[in-house]
Formats: structure tokens, sequence, C-alpha cells
């Protein structure tokens, strides 16, 4: 970064507030319609499970866009791409708290999804070509800490806006935040560029957006009864066969839209596949909670969003820890320990039903809130140990457009499973209804577990740049010379 000392020590000071801001708005908006389900449900005259549309065609436009946030940062220059960003957002919002029906909500998430996937990357690019590796932990905790905030508070403020106003305003309240994210952006986003102007490999950008967005739409009509299953394994043949072809035009291109050979680096590459699994074992339980405790418990909107307060204080709580527990046992015993636990947590939510105590759930829900805080930031951090800087952009496109598919395609698991598990039953059958989603809770906590598998693959220094972890000698002549 160049530029003054004064002015480099401004902008490292004050940017990462900039970047939170937007991360917060985006994390809230990606989990503010969840505790709101059932009343727009209700409003719009659906099925609770059939607004699972509105949840993952946003997640879904992030996974698909976000591959080309690095070249138009690179092209255009971070300020102008992220300005821009934040105004799509904003205006998507608008869009969507006017929408009449479905299929105008679906279309103004999409705008959002399109603004949130030039958001995220770019405002993670800049901080890391603003911080040296040493400080980035402090940095992204910095940061990380109000765009976790954002998705747990997001269920709170969506119950009490649903309860004591309509449920559109759960859309208006990123509108203030917006006008403040574009006054910050023209007083301290730095304006990085590429330094050569390469075309955009649009040939790749279709055939990845086209697999990734045939793939959630698979995931979103599996399992609807009129449907036959002939055209959805044709479509889903269809998904892989565009991958496949974008596999193939990858290695023939000189500037790909993502370059699949970042993941021969160890670190890079067990942090993203790793991240899949545990994401897509994870992603679903914030739309099946508020479900759980709304439909199946009988909680109204504002009270079952409480109950899932406790998780933003333990995030808040393990942010702090987190810098010295990957110093003091590294990234590969943490994550392989805490994803176990927090699959096992998962599956502790089988207990909770009717005539549940609020404070087992509460416990629960903290206990919750400390190990997906611990499980992100260990892989969100491990993600750029080993990644030079001239490919920090790529790597950051590429980790956010898995963590942005895992996570829809999260939800859609998640809402297949328990349609599949609740059988011929209506969702208004509340025992029957409480019984699948417990059913599913079960099934993506075990997927969880598993996903600690792919963490054995660390060694034991692994990410120790990133966490300033060191690891003690082997030996007497190692312990003499350090």
């Amino acid at each position: 970064m160049t530029g003054s000392p004064d002015h480099i020590a401004r902008t490292k000071r004050y940017m990462p507030w900039l970047v939170a801001v937007a991360l917060f708005m985006e994390g809230l908006d990606s989990t503010i319609v969840n505790t709101a389900v059932p009343t727009m449900a209700a409003s719009l005259k659906v099925e609770p499970l059939s607004l699972k549309a509105v949840l993952t065609s946003y997640t879904l436009c992030l996974a698909v866009f976000i591959p080309i946030s690095g070249w138009m940062a690179d092209r255009f220059g971070t300020r102008r791409v992220f300005r821009w960003a934040v105004i799509l957002f904003t205006l998507g919002s608008l869009f969507c708290g006017l929408a009449l029906n479905i299929p105008m909500l679906v279309a103004a998430r999409v705008l959002q999804g399109i603004g949130g996937a030039m958001m995220t990357p770019i405002g993670r690019l800049a901080l890391v070509r603003t911080f040296p590796r040493s400080e980035m932990l402090v940095a992204m905790n910095y940061v990380v800490i109000p765009a976790l905030i954002g998705p747990l508070l997001g269920p709170v403020t969506g119950g009490l806006i649903v309860h004591w106003l309509p449920w559109r305003m759960i859309f208006f309240v990123n509108l203030p935040m917006g006008l403040l994210g574009l006054w910050l952006i023209r007083q301290y986003m730095p304006d990085y560029r590429g330094t050569e102007r390469t075309p955009l490999d649009f040939l790749g950008f279709v055939l990845l957006g086209g697999s990734i967005g045939l793939l959630s739409y698979v995931l979103e009509i599996f399992g609807e009864h009129r449907l036959p299953a002939s055209p959805v394994l044709a479509w889903l043949a269809v998904a892989l066969g565009l991958f496949a072809a974008y596999v193939w035009h990858e290695r023939r291109t000189e500037r790909p839209v993502i370059r699949l050979s970042l993941f021969r680096t160890r670190t890079f590459s067990v942090g993203v596949l790793g991240g899949i699994i545990t994401r897509l074992g994870v992603g679903g339980t914030p739309f099946l909670l508020p479900l759980l405790y709304q439909v199946g418990m009988g909680y109204p909107a504002w009270q079952a969003g409480l109950l899932t307060m406790p998780q933003a204080v333990a995030a808040i709580l393990m942010k702090v820890m987190s810098k010295s527990l990957l110093a003091r046992f590294g990234h590969r015993q943490i994550l392989i320990a805490n994803t176990v636990c927090f699959g096992a947590t998962l599956m502790v939510f089988t207990l909770v039903g009717p005539g549940t105590p609020v404070w087992f759930i509460l416990c629960l829900s903290f206990v919750q809130g400390l190990f997906s805080a611990l499980q992100f930031t260990s892989m969100n951090t491990l993600l750029y140990a080993d990644i030079p800087d001239r490919d920090a952009s790529m790597a950051n496109s590429i980790a956010l457009t898995a963590q942005m598919m895992s996570w829809s395609f999260g939800i859609a698991v998640a809402s297949l499973m328990t349609g599949f598990f609740l059988g011929g039953l209506p969702q208004s059958d509340r025992a029957g209804f409480v019984g699948a989603l417990h059913h599913s809770l079960l099934a993506m906590g075990t997927l969880t577990i598993l996903s600690s598998l792919m963490f054995w693959r660390l060694r034991a220094d692994d990410g120790n740049n990133v966490s300033n972890r060191r690891t003690p000698p082997t030996s007497p002549e190692a312990a003499e010379a350090a």
C-alpha cells in the first residue's frame, strides 16, 4: 500500500470497520429472513418450506458472481467496484421490501446477491493486500466479529420486526447502513488495481456459473412429487457436464475465471474442501431451527429469535479467545476436535421439542455459538496461510465461491431432507414436522462430524504463520538451535 505514513495508518485503522459494515449488512440479510419465514409464508399463502428459494437465490448469486469479483477489482479498482456493490445491494433491499409475490421477491434477492458477491470478496481482498500475514488474524477479528454478529442477530431482528411491524421492514433496515457504507467508502477505501489489464474469461464464467446455478436448481426441485425423476436427473447431468467442461476449459486457458491449480497448496485445498463439507452440514441450521421453534414448538417469531441470542454472545467471546487458542494448539488440532464437537451439538438439538425448558435451549445455543465462531475463524484464516500476494485475489474468489455455494446447498439439502422425512404428512402436523426436523438435524450433525476427516490432512505446523504459533522443538539439537 502506498501513501504517506499518516494515510497508511488511517487506512489500516478505519478500513476494517468499513469492510465490517458491509459484511454485517450482508450477513444480517442472509439470515434475517429465517425467523420471518412462517409469517411471510402465511402472508404469501404458501408452505414454509416453499420459501427456501428466497434464501437460496441470494446465496446462490453470491456463489455465481463471486468468481469475477477479483477480475473486476483488478480491472476497475477496489474502491469503484465496492461502491457499486453497496449500491446494488441497497437497491435490492429496497425492491425486496416492495415485492408483491415470491417471483418478485426472488428477483430482488438476486439483485442483492449480485451486490453482495462483490462486497465480501473485495472487502477481504482489501484486507489481505493492506495487512501483512502476521497482522491478518487481528484484522480478520475486527471484521469477522460484526460479520458474524450480523447472521446471528438476523433471526432476532427478523422476529422482532415481524412481531411489531410488517415483514417487509426486514429489508428496509439495510437502507441506512447502505448510505453509511457509501460515506465510509469515499473516506477510507483504498483503491487497489491489477498491474495488467486482462480480458474476462467469459466462457469460463458461463460454464462455471451455469453449473452452479443448475445444480442449485436440481436441489431446489428434487423431491417435488409432481415432477418425474427423468427431467431432474437430466438437469443434474447437464450441471455436471458443464462443470466438467469448465475443468477442461480451465486447463487450456491462460487466465481462467477460477484457477484450480491453487488447490495444489495443501492448506488452501483442505480449508476449501473441508469448509464445503462442514457448511453442507451446518448450513441448514439457520433455516431449520426457527421452523422448529415456531412451527414445531409454537413460539412467536420474536421469542424464537431471542432463543438464538446466546449464539451472538458466544461468538464474540470466542473471537476474543480464538487467537490464543490457535496460537496454543494450532489449526490442525483445533479443526479436528472442534468440527466433531460442532456436529455433536447439532445432534443434541434433536432433544429440543415441545416442553423443552428454555434454559436448555439457551445453553445449547450458547455452546453452538462457541463452536461455530471457532470453526469459521480457523477455516478462514487457514486459507491464506501459504498463498502468495499475487494469488490473493484468485484465492479469495475461489474460497468465497465455495463458501456461498455450500451455504446455499446446505439450506437446500436441509429442506430436502426435512421434506423426505416428513413423508406425506402436511407441514401443519406439529408432531410429524418436529420429528422430520429432528431426523434432518441428526443427518446434518453426522455429515459435519465426517467433515473432520478432511482436516487430518493438515500438518502440525500448518497455519502457524497466521496464528503466530511456535511449534516446540522435536530434538535437543533443534532446541539448542532455537
